[in-house]
């Protein structure tokens, strides 16, 4: 049987994460929607994370469904769910192990991806209020307001992946994802690839979740200070030449699903990382790449001459 069109599967990667984890569970239960199934992958937990999962399944009509993770990091834990036959569904929303949903947040994602043609790729994220380990507020995510399209995508990430919902037909395309592939992170991904295939990706300014922000935080919360210093030390100790390189290399093994046009924006990218000092910020804008905001696009030119991209 095929799944009913609006039905959602939550893949919800977890390691070690019994302390938030119910009150994740929770969030799951408040859904507006209640169309939903979940699935874990448990990356071989130590605590009680798989315990709290199954007791959580005994007390929802919804479908749970536990797996044993690979073990081999956190993105390859969640990209490990996107192709399991048994999961059938319209849409797919990844999830955290300790952020808070608001309850509306699967109704507004599933209602803009309603309004996708099926067959077109469609991966929908949004904006997240900021909360410290003990749930208290901190403030919001930086907001974004430029289009997030490939030629974004290709040089920042403003998907975070707790926010992501995405229909079957860029699920689809996330399961092509080779193997042996190596990647920066599982949400990144899906922004460039679905938005280099030729899919939409759109940017909700409602913060869909509470994203606790705690020392055991993997990805942070790009916003103030802190965040800023990270990036600069990214840029200046070639950190960034390397998740350049890995990207490039990643889309480069799956030319074949890219859009023309994208794969054109990609080698002039690419030609700007190699090519002599003064034609590197040419084949940059050419490329037509671009940051959100335009003190980190300049910022971007001034890496590229400087052979730091």
């Amino acid at each position: 049987m095929s799944p009913a069109p609006s039905k959602v599967a939550i893949l919800l990667a977890t390691y070690c994460g019994a302390e938030f984890l119910g009150e994740q569970l929770e969030s799951f239960r408040a859904q507006t929607h209640r169309d939903w199934e979940l699935y874990v992958s448990d990356d071989g937990s130590t605590d009680d994370s798989v315990a709290i999962v199954e007791a959580f399944a005994a007390s929802v009509d919804q479908r749970v469904v536990v797996r044993a993770g690979a073990g081999a990091g956190f993105w390859r834990n969640f990209l490990s769910l996107i192709p399991r036959g048994e999961i059938a569904a319209g849409y797919f929303a990844f999830s955290d192990q300790d952020d808070v949903w608001l309850p509306e947040k699967l109704a507004k994602a599933v209602a803009w991806l309603q309004a996708v043609p099926p067959e077109r790729p469609a991966l929908y994220f949004s904006r997240t209020e900021l909360i410290a380990r003990d749930g208290a507020a901190l403030g919001l995510s930086p907001l974004f307001r430029r289009a997030p399209i490939f030629q974004n995508a290709l040089v920042q990430n403003i998907g975070g992946g707790n926010t992501m919902v995405f229909n079957d037909a860029a699920r689809r395309l996330l399961a092509q994802t080779p193997d042996d592939v190596a990647l920066v992170s599982h949400d990144w991904w899906a922004y460039q690839l679905i938005t280099g295939a030729g899919g939409i990706a759109h940017y909700d300014p409602w913060p869909s979740l509470k994203y606790r922000q705690h020392g055991q935080n993997l990805v942070g919360s790009n916003v103030g200070l802190r965040a800023r210093l990270v990036r600069l030390v990214a840029f200046a100790g070639g950190r960034v030449i390397g998740w350049n390189a890995t990207n490039i290399a990643a889309l480069n093994s799956v030319r074949h699903l890219l859009h023309p046009d994208h794969v054109r924006v990609l080698d002039r990218f690419a030609q700007a990382r190699s090519a002599g000092f003064l034609m590197r910020p040419y084949w940059l804008w050419r490329a037509g790449v671009y940051r959100q905001k335009a003190v980190e696009t300049i910022g971007l030119y001034l890496g590229a001459l400087l052979g730091r991209i």
